[in-house]
């Protein structure tokens, strides 16, 4: 079965050998992204293929989910959290393709059936049944968005899928993953963590002290990683020390900024495309090292 990573390559691949959109309709669909990111802060690692998509064309963004079926649920993975509390099913999924467009998408959902009550499972329903509404607002957001640009001249090819990235003994991490080709590519994720010792859904402050500064001192050593990456390879560029556009900058992350706890138990900050480099960077992460919070944890 291919990895997401060779399904964005293929997408990347015959979008190589397409006209590229019109600037009427890159023009809108910058629009429409900067929405976006405006309403809800929705807003990896540079992959190789973005690589690709940086020889091929320039990076362009926007995320869009394709038309939702009333397909019935099938199982995709089982997760075993809170003594089995939580699985990941296939909510829907869509597929589709023609001459000018292809979807090819799988919409997540973190199922709680089976379990037991009590104080944690109750608590793991209620955070399920919202990450699984956030997933599907986001799906239904981009709906008629995704029919219209099937209407429209050009290509258009999407990519929706998801991975349990991260599980340690105290927390699980479901990435959505989605990727958008249409003359160019571009990738966007969603991070949603759960404290399985609670069944509650983790946010970045729930793992500090409070009255930590920890928004600075994360910040501070992001940029440091920064400093240190562009250092070591020209190729490599971020927003920071840009003193002819200074507004540009990177400067603090905030509580809304996509993290991950790693297999390691580290920090892991998260950034899509065009958040605190340019576009053709692609999404970005940095692992906070452990002795850099080791005094502001809870």
């Amino acid at each position: 079965m291919p990895n997401n990573d060779d399904k964005i390559l293929k997408l990347l691949k015959e979008q190589y050998e397409k006209p590229m959109m019109s600037d009427k309709d890159i023009c809108k669909m910058k629009q429409r992204m900067e929405k976006g990111k405006e309403e809800k802060r929705l807003l990896s690692k540079k992959r190789s293929y973005m690589r690709l998509a940086i020889a091929a064309a320039a990076v362009l963004a926007i995320l869009i989910l394709p038309n939702i079926s009333s397909a019935v649920a099938h199982a995709m993975e089982n997760i075993p959290v809170l003594g089995g509390f939580f699985k990941v099913i296939t909510f829907r999924d869509y597929h589709y393709e023609d001459e000018r467009n292809i979807a090819d998408v799988v919409i997540p959902e973190i199922s709680t059936e089976g379990s037991t009550d009590n104080s944690s499972t109750d608590a793991g329903k209620k955070t399920a049944d919202e990450i699984n509404a956030e997933i599907r607002e986001i799906a239904n957001k981009w709906i008629e968005e995704f029919k219209s640009n099937m209407e429209n001249e050009g290509y258009h090819n999407i990519m929706i899928d998801s991975e349990v990235i991260a599980t340690t003994e105290d927390y699980f991490t479901l990435k959505l993953i989605c990727f958008w080709a249409a003359g160019s590519g571009y990738e966007e994720n969603h991070f949603y963590t759960i404290d399985l010792n609670t069944g509650k859904k983790v946010e970045l402050a729930d793992l500090f002290k409070e009255g930590s500064d920890y928004r600075r001192i994360i910040s501070e050593n992001i940029k440091k990683q920064m400093r240190e990456q562009m250092a070591a390879d020209d190729s490599i560029k971020y927003w920071i020390d840009n003193e002819e556009y200074p507004e540009w900058n990177f400067n603090e992350i905030t509580d809304e900024t996509s993290f991950y706890i790693n297999g390691n138990g580290e920090i892991v900050i998260c950034f899509n495309e065009g958040e605190v480099a340019p576009a053709y960077v692609g999404t970005v992460e940095f692992t906070i090292p452990k002795d850099v919070v080791a005094d502001i944890l809870k």
